[in-house]
C-alpha cells in the first residue's frame, strides 16, 4: 500500500508514556494511518534513523492574538516542535470586540503584553465583533501550525460595562450579560476563558486591566457558562493573595465541571517546604477537581542589553535607555560617560541588589540558562574586586553591544524548581510566545526541556518528557486528536536529534509591522516538523509550508 508520506526508522516515542520503540510513522493526508513496521512505499520518505520521532508538541501559554496577523509561520515556537499553539491567556484578547473598541483593546495589549500598539491595528483585518468571527479572520491567514484560543475577561467585561469595565463591580445583569457572551464566545469556538488577577497589568493610564478586581460571584457565574458549554478556565492569580486566590479558583472550577489551567511560578510554602500552591491543590484534588498548572522548566526573565534597553533603574542609567542601539553604544563608548554611568550605580545600592539576578547568556551557540548563583553578575563582579556595572558594560563593549544578559524574574533557582517540575498537576510552560516581544523571550523551552532536564540531568525520561508537551497537554485544552502517535490521530509529529536539540541565542530582529523590534530565538536539532501531514521544517529550517488549522473548541462542533 502506498501512503503519502512515511517517517522511516526511528526511536518512536509516542506521547502516551509508553517505553519509545523502534519502527515507521505512516501518514496519509492529514492523519496518522499505521505506526510501527510499514511495508510498502511512499510519496516522500523522511529517514529517522538515529533520530527520536514525537508528536508535535503542545504550547498551552501564548500570545498570538495579534501576530498570527503578519507572520503565518509562528515564530519562534514553529522553531520548537510546537505544532498546536494556545493564544488568549491572562484575559486579554481581541474578541469579542465592539469597532468603537478596537484601539482600547490593542492599546491594553500594547501595555500588558508589550506588543506595539500600531502593528497591532494595521497588521491584522479588524473585521469581526464576535469570538466566533474572529476566529473565521484568522482562519484565513494559513497559519503553519495549529492555532486554538481563549475568549479574555477583558473584552468581555468592556464588550459589555464599557468605561465602567476598568474600575467598578458589574451589576447582577451585568454579569448575567458577560456570562452569556463568553458562553457564547465558546459556543462558537474558544477552548475557554481567561483571566488576569494580577494588578500589575496595567492600561496606558496605569489602571489595572478590566476584571482584575471583578468579584467572585462574577467569576463564577462566568465560570458556570463557560463548563455549561464545554470549555476550559484560565486564570493568572495575585499571588501576593495566594491563598485567597487559590479559594476563588476552587470555587471556579466547582461551578464549571471543567478544567482548569493557572500560571504557577515556583512558590514557596509558608514553612519552607513544598509549595504555596500544595494544600490548595491537595483540597482540589481530593474532591476530584481537574487541576492543572504551568511553570517554565527553567528561569523566566527579561532580557539585559543595549539591543533591549533594558538595564539598570538609575538616573544616568536612564539617559541611556531613551538613546536608539548606535546611540547607547557611542556613549559607553565614550570613556568619560561611561565613567558617569559607573559612578551612578555605585550611588544606588539596588543596582548591585539587581545584578544578583543578572547571568550572561555566553558567546556561545548555545545560550547559558542553567547557572548557579556563582556566576551571576553581581557574583563575578565580586569574586573580581569590581561593580556589576563594571562587568556589565565590559560584555557591551567585547560585543559590539550585542552581549544579552538575562534578568531572572521567576523560576530563579534550577534545583528547587527540581521537585515542582514533576509534580502530577505540573505542565511546562509560560513562554509567553508572542508576548513581550522586545523584552523577553522564554518561547525556547520546549528545547531547553529536552536538552537541559532530559538529555543532561536526567529529570525526565524521554517518554515523560514528551508525554507532558504532547498528549498531557492536549488533553488539557480537549483536543482528543492530537498528541500522540497512533493510528487515527492528525499528523502532528516531530523528528530530533535529541544529541543536538537545543535553543539558540536569542536576536533582535526588525520584522513586525512598521519595523517594529522584536527578539527571536532559533533552534538547533529538529530534522523535521510535520503539520497536519505536511513537512513544514526541515533541518531547523522552515519550507514555506502553511498546513495548520484554527482549532475550534471540540464540544462546538
Amino acid at each position: 500500500m502506498a501512503h503519502d508520506l512515511i517517517v522511516r526508522g526511528g526511536r518512536i516515542v509516542d506521547g502516551t508514556g509508553a517505553e519509545p520503540f523502534h519502527g515507521d510513522v505512516a501518514i496519509d493526508g492529514d492523519t496518522i494511518a499505521a505506526v510501527g513496521k510499514v511495508d510498502g512505499s511512499a510519496a516522500r520518505e523522511i529517514d529517522a534513523a538515529g533520530a527520536t520521532v514525537t508528536p508535535g508538541f503542545v504550547d498551552l501559554h501564548t500570545h498570538f492574538d495579534a501576530q498570527a496577523g503578519w507572520d503565518p509561520l509562528l515564530t519562534p515556537v514553529s522553531w520548537h516542535g510546537v505544532t498546536t499553539a494556545l493564544f488568549g491567556n491572562c484575559g486579554v484578547t481581541f474578541a469579542p470586540c465592539k469597532p468603537a473598541d478596537r484601539e482600547f483593546l490593542a492599546g491594553m495589549m500594547e501595555t500588558v503584553e508589550d506588543i506595539p500598539k500600531n502593528a497591532i491595528l494595521t497588521g491584522l483585518p479588524w473585521d469581526w465583533e464576535s469570538y466566533g468571527q474572529y476566529l473565521d479572520s484568522i482562519e484565513k491567514l494559513d497559519p503553519a501550525i495549529n492555532i486554538t484560543g481563549l475568549v479574555g475577561h477583558c473584552a468581555s467585561r468592556f464588550y459589555v460595562m464599557g468605561e465602567r469595565a476598568i474600575e467598578e463591580d458589574a451589576s447582577e445583569d451585568e454579569i448575567r450579560q458577560i456570562a452569556e457572551l463568553v458562553g457564547q464566545s465558546v459556543k462558537e469556538g474558544a477552548v475557554g476563558f481567561s483571566t488576569n488577577r494580577l494588578p500589575g497589568h496595567v492600561l496606558p493610564d496605569g489602571r489595572s486591566i478590566p476584571g482584575t478586581f471583578a468579584q467572585e460571584e462574577e467569576l463564577v457565574a462566568i465560570s458556570r457558562a463557560v463548563g455549561q458549554n464545554g470549555g476550559i478556565l484560565q486564570s493568572v492569580l495575585n499571588y501576593s493573595k495566594l491563598d485567597e486566590e487559590m479559594a476563588i479558583l476552587t470555587n471556579q472550577v466547582r461551578a464549571a465541571g471543567t478544567r482548569i489551567l493557572f500560571s504557577a511560578p515556583y512558590n514557596p510554602g509558608p514553612d519552607g517546604t513544598g509549595t504555596g500552591y500544595d494544600s490548595a491543590i491537595a483540597a482540589m484534588q481530593s474532591e476530584g477537581l481537574d487541576v492543572n498548572a504551568l511553570t517554565l522548566p527553567r528561569s523566566g526573565g527579561f532580557l539585559s542589553g543595549l539591543t533591549t534597553g533594558i538595564a539598570f533603574t538609575t538616573p544616568a542609567w536612564g539617559k541611556l535607555r531613551k538613546l536608539d542601539f548606535e546611540g547607547r553604544l557611542a556613549l559607553i563608548q565614550d570613556e568619560d560617560e561611561r565613567a558617569k554611568l559607573i559612578e551612578d550605580a555605585k550611588k544606588h545600592p539596588q543596582v548591585e541588589e539587581a545584578a544578583k539576578n543578572f547571568y550572561w547568556l555566553g558567546d556561545e551557540e548555545r545560550p547559558k540558562y542553567a547557572q548557579g548563583a556563582s556566576e551571576s553578575l553581581y557574583s563575578q563582579a565580586k569574586a573580581a574586586g569590581r561593580h556589576p556595572v563594571e562587568l556589565w558594560l565590559d560584555k557591551m563593549l567585547e560585543t559590539d553591544g550585542k552581549a544579552l544578559f538575562h534578568v531572572r524574574f521567576f523560576n530563579h533557582n534550577l534545583e528547587t524548581l527540581k521537585g515542582f517540575l514533576t509534580t502530577d498537576w505540573v505542565l511546562p510552560g509560560i513562554g509567553d510566545a508572542g508576548a513581550h516581544v522586545s523584552q523577553i523571550m522564554d518561547s525556547g523551552w520546549t528545547s531547553f526541556l529536552l536538552a537541559h532536564w532530559h538529555r543532561e540531568n536526567d529529570l525526565f525520561t524521554i517518554q515523560e518528557a514528551v508525554r507532558r508537551m504532547t498528549s498531557a497537554s492536549a488533553r488539557v485544552i480537549g483536543f482528543k486528536d492530537r498528541g500522540a502517535l497512533r493510528p487515527g490521530m492528525k499528523a502532528d509529529v516531530n523528528v530530533i536529534d535529541i544529541d543536538r536539540v537545543a535553543e539558540r541565542q536569542p536576536v533582535l530582529v526588525h520584522d513586525f509591522p512598521d519595523g517594529a523590534p522584536r527578539l527571536i530565538q532559533k533552534a538547533m536539532g529538529y530534522e523535521a516538523t510535520i503539520c497536519n501531514g505536511s513537512v513544514i521544517l526541515e533541518n531547523d529550517t522552515h519550507t514555506g509550508e502553511r498546513s495548520g488549522r484554527v482549532l475550534r473548541n471540540p464540544a462546538s462542533r
